[in-house]
């Protein structure tokens, strides 16, 4: 399941130092070596002096890593018919954790020589286990969860944290979802809170997710239930049918119609069926098969009638997330030589303290009266797009800024520069931006500004175009 958490990873893993050393790079070199012969429990010491070649503790500790060597104590790790043999030694397992001293050393402390751990994966124990020995966190997206799983079980806190903070690093609208189940099962709300962050502003992207199928019963109604998904209703239906068939297939049963619906039970009422346009519903959930006949026909009446009839479907739209704009200039202006574009790209640069998810941009239009503008607009980041989008927009011939939107909002990450870039085609008597600020406060978001090499047409800090971000929060 976490090789599809994180389908771009590519199985990298993510090593922190939790202790600086001064050893020697050959000590280190020798370490390191042992450390990955211990990965496979085949390391041998090759001297009988072996202790005098490491300066600190903490590199004889990790000698001892997985190493059959004084190990007083054996653990029989995963499943039946995928178990490993993994040696330890309880002093130091001891003093990494007070699950393991209770174990060993506590009142009810059982003198066995071998414990079975049917519950943990074999490689998820290793890296708790390294963390414990070698002071190191050795974290990859295929047994992150699981080994946060194991830090939980046997209350190694930092090691916790740090599989959460790569959690939350990693977090992306594809994997939202099931790291949102993961999460309320590990009681960790500061995860939590980061994917209902995500899941809303990039709603459809997550609900059209292969992970939303995944996910349980009960994390299904809770984002059935969200008021701030920043989604069309017909998209959070089309996901729970979606959902429901791979019920259907985890149950063994047929997705039929009626094992769907049985699927759905309840959560089928979350659905703002009601809040869909009219045409939306007769294309979609009039003809699904799932509703009732008499459901049907109610929701029709419901859309047309005066008298309209009571529906167990929620009716209220849901509102949704309101967006913010960051206004980076203190004043507009026109003049009479024009703002000329003859297709040339006006850019600026900027980063974030906080994610934050951008919608589109806040363009100027035409000061010469109404006009109709084209334009592209473009997310990147170190040269990779992010997003980007072409639509025309009207303007009155007012200095007000006019939306431009993203297709699905861009996710952008604290502290690295993004680039924003437009290119436009309409009247070029237009209004621009003066008095530009490098730094703008926008509710609890700061965001910094900085001139682009891309911006090939005038635009930069001081001036120009692009006076808006919009953005969820």
């Amino acid at each position: 399941m976490a090789a599809e958490l994180y389908p771009n990873t590519a199985k990298k893993a993510t090593s922190v130092s939790s202790q600086t050393t001064s050893s020697s790079s050959s000590s280190s070199s020798a370490v390191q070596q042992y450390q990955q012969q211990n990965i496979s429990n085949n390391n041998t010491v090759q001297s009988c002096n072996w202790q005098g070649l490491y300066p600190t503790i903490r590199e004889r500790n990790s000698v001892m890593f997985n190493n059959e060597l004084m190990a007083d104590v054996h653990f029989v790790v995963g499943p039946p018919g995928a178990t490993q043999r993994v040696p330890g030694h309880k002093y130091v397992l001891a003093v990494g954790s007070s699950v393991f001293h209770a174990m060993f050393y506590g009142e009810l402390a059982e003198d066995k020589d071998e414990i079975r751990i049917p519950d943990v994966e074999p490689p998820s124990f290793l890296a708790m286990l390294k963390y414990i020995y070698c002071d190191e966190i050795d974290l990859c997206a295929d047994t992150v969860l699981a080994t946060l799983y194991a830090a939980k079980k046997y209350i190694v806190p930092h090691l916790a944290r740090a599989c959460v903070s790569f959690l939350e690093t990693s977090l992306s609208a594809r994997n939202a979802c099931v790291l949102l189940s993961q999460s309320c099962l590990f009681e960790e709300p500061e995860l939590t809170q980061r994917c209902w962050e995500v899941i809303d502003a990039q709603a459809e992207l997550a609900l059209r997710s292969d992970g939303f199928c995944d996910i349980d019963a009960p994390t299904l109604e809770s984002i059935l239930r969200r008021e701030t998904l920043n989604a069309k209703e017909t998209a959070v239906f089309d996901a729970a049918l979606r959902w429901a068939e791979a019920e259907c297939g985890r149950k063994g049963a047929q997705a039929s119609t009626e094992n769907v619906r049985e699927a759905l039970g309840e959560a089928l009422y979350l659905i703002r069926v009601p809040a869909m346009p009219l045409d939306d519903f007769a294309n979609g959930p009039a003809q699904s098969g799932v509703l009732t006949l008499a459901e049907t026909n109610d929701v029709f009446l419901w859309h047309t009638a005066a008298r309209k009839p009571a529906l167990r479907f929620v009716q209220e739209p849901r509102a949704g997330l309101a967006p913010q704009r960051c206004h980076r200039f203190q004043s507009c202006a026109y003049r009479s030589n024009q703002w000329r574009y003859r297709g040339r790209c006006d850019s600026i640069q900027f980063a974030v303290d906080r994610r934050v998810f951008v919608a589109g941009f806040g363009l100027y239009g035409s000061s010469c009266g109404s006009a109709e503008y084209s334009a592209r607009i473009e997310l990147k980041r170190q040269g990779a797009t992010l997003g980007a989008s072409v639509a025309k927009y009207f303007s009155d011939g007012s200095s007000s800024t006019f939306p431009v939107w993203f297709e699905h909002p861009v996710q952008i990450e604290p502290d690295t520069f993004h680039t924003a870039s437009v290119v436009l085609d309409g009247n070029e008597l237009s209004y621009f931006g003066q008095e530009g600020m490098t730094e703008v406060q926008c509710g609890k978001v700061t965001f910094q500004f900085q001139c682009s090499s891309d911006s090939t047409n005038g635009t930069g800090v001081q001036g120009g175009q692009i006076p808006e971000l919009i953005f969820y929060a």
